[in-house]
């Protein structure tokens, strides 16, 4: 084996969970870290990790196509999906401002900030990667 296998063979272990989903398991696991991520790294794209962020994203995006595939559809969309499955109204989303704020991002008049992606993430149990 040469230097370079093993020098990755000594990490893999280490890599492979953010390079890899095999299962639901790995899959919430992945949700967690890219959560952390986002926390820690937000839309800074100098950020030591942003890469990672990206990486990541991409993977979990990977496995949701498979085994979670999501109609097309936009962020309001979505976010409406959502709240008719939770029998939501706009005021029920305090995460996202005053009820009148909610209104104008279901009738496009505001956009979804990086912040009110997160919330909703947490909020719904979902990858912030649906709302994209």
């Amino acid at each position: 084996m040469n230097v370079i296998a093993e020098d990755i063979q000594t990490h893999w272990s280490f890599v492979r969970p953010l390079l890899s989903i095999r299962d639901e398991h790995e899959y919430n696991l992945a949700i967690e870290r890219l959560n952390a991520l986002i926390d820690e790294v937000g839309t800074n794209e100098h950020h030591p990790l942003y890469e990672l962020l990206d990486t990541l994203g991409t993977v979990i995006h990977a496995y949701e196509e498979k085994y979670h595939p999501m109609p097309e559809c936009s962020r309001v969309e979505m976010l409406q999906f959502l709240m008719e499955e939770h029998q939501l109204g706009p005021s029920d989303l305090p995460e996202l401002g005053t009820t009148d704020s909610v209104w104008e991002i279901l009738n496009g008049k505001r956009e979804l900030t990086v912040n009110n992606l997160r919330a909703l993430a947490k909020r719904f149990g979902v990858s912030p990667a649906v709302f994209v």
